[in-house]
């Protein structure tokens, strides 16, 4: 009998290669797509040798339309069905809104909304056959937090995608299919080089506000064991994530605007 199988979207570097590792660690063969081929292949050579588990990799860019059709394609023709989905791949688009074009707004749309929403719908039916199934979307602490200046679709794609696991979640209730949305905040990991930010974000926020890349991965991991809906790592992401539900959305929209310049080019 073959082992359960993790698709794990953006799994060339940080949370995705992280969450890739925690499943292995757990007896999970990978499927591991990204556009990043040469990494991916060195992700999947590690897990063998650390784990004993096989990984299909599976180049792809999920900003095209068809990529989810041809990434679960590719998985059937290897015999294989997803039993856990870790919708990961994301990145975050600087500037205004009005200067960026519609064309990067879009793409940004179809990795963190359209692509994560088609396959979750795509391979759902087949482990509630199962009954089995793990679904982990990779959402973000921005979702939670009243909007700012900068990456403008950023934050409300997260909070699509968090609601969207809330849904779903109680959608599944008594299936055996967990679905949980992982909401980290500052992690260590390349989003930040990936926006141009990376020197900005490092000078403006304390050490005590970012968490490393594994720590999150793990959090995430048992969040969708104990099919938790909502998981936010990080004691300060939690207190800022539970200040954001009490005060009152203009007094956020200003302290959101104070604060956008120190993280953010706008």
């Amino acid at each position: 009998m073959s082992a359960r199988l993790a698709l794990v979207t953006g799994a060339s570097s940080g949370i995705g290669a992280a969450l890739a590792r925690v499943y292995a660690s757990h007896g999970f063969d990978l499927a591991l797509t990204a556009r990043r081929a040469d990494r991916l292949h060195a992700l999947a050579d590690e897990l063998r040798l650390r784990f004993g588990v096989d990984s299909l990799v599976i180049p792809a860019d999920l900003a095209l339309v068809e990529a989810p059709e041809q990434i679960l394609a590719t998985i059937e023709a290897n015999g294989r069905e997803v039993d856990a989905l870790v919708n990961n791949a994301g990145y975050g688009l600087p500037g205004s809104y009005a200067v960026t074009r519609w064309d990067d707004q879009r793409a940004l749309l179809q990795v963190l909304v359209t692509a994560p929403c088609e396959l979750a719908h795509k391979i759902l039916p087949g482990m509630l056959e199962r009954r089995f199934g793990r679904i982990v979307n990779v959402a973000s602490l921005a979702g939670l937090i009243p909007g700012s200046r900068g990456q403008t679709l950023y934050g409300p794609a997260k909070a699509l995608l968090m609601r969207f696991s809330q849904g779903l979640h109680l959608e599944t209730q008594g299936t055996g299919v967990h679905v949980s949305a992982l909401c980290p905040g500052l992690t260590y990991s390349e989003f930040h080089d990936v926006a141009g930010t990376r020197a900005l974000v490092s000078e403006q926020a304390p050490t005590w506000m970012w968490l490393g890349a594994d720590e999150v991965a793990q959090a995430g991991y048992e969040a969708a064991e104990a099919n938790r809906p909502i998981c936010v790592t990080g004691a300060p992401n939690k207190a800022i994530a539970a200040l954001a539900k009490i005060i009152p959305d203009e007094w956020g929209m200003a302290l959101m605007s104070s604060q956008a310049g120190r993280f953010r080019h706008v």
